[in-house]
């Protein structure tokens, strides 16, 4: 079984790419805690597409709390020094706006309006 679900917070703007062949990819960056522990959070990267996409780059604000569910997939390539490289990251078949505003709408700067919509 590949299901995963976290809780996190946005750690940057959704990156909205297109490709070669028309297909929209929002690519996510989540900081989720770890409870009980003090060495800080785990830094996730997460992919969703299509309408998904667009609607998540649309309305998500860095600071704004989702909960991501999906599935694991391992990207594997060589790096132009010759060395392997390799990135874990979830694929994502459901992203949900959590909570109120984004962190940064809290004290009044940010974008409050993107942050509102729920798709």
């Amino acid at each position: 079984m590949n299901d995963v679900s976290l809780i996190g917070r946005l750690t940057r703007e959704p990156e909205l790419v297109t490709t070669a062949n028309g297909t929209a990819i929002a690519n996510l960056r989540v900081a989720v805690d770890r409870r009980g522990r003090e060495d800080g959070a785990v830094f996730v990267s997460a992919k969703c597409f299509e309408g998904q996409a667009r609607a998540r780059a649309k309305h998500l604000a860095k600071g704004r709390q989702v909960a991501i569910s999906g599935r694991l997939e391992l990207d594997e390539w060589e790096a132009d020094d010759g060395s392997k490289r390799s990135q874990l990251y979830v694929i994502a078949q459901s992203v949900q706006f959590l909570g109120g505003k984004p962190a940064e709408d809290q004290t009044g700067s940010g974008s409050a309006r993107r942050g509102r919509g729920r798709t």
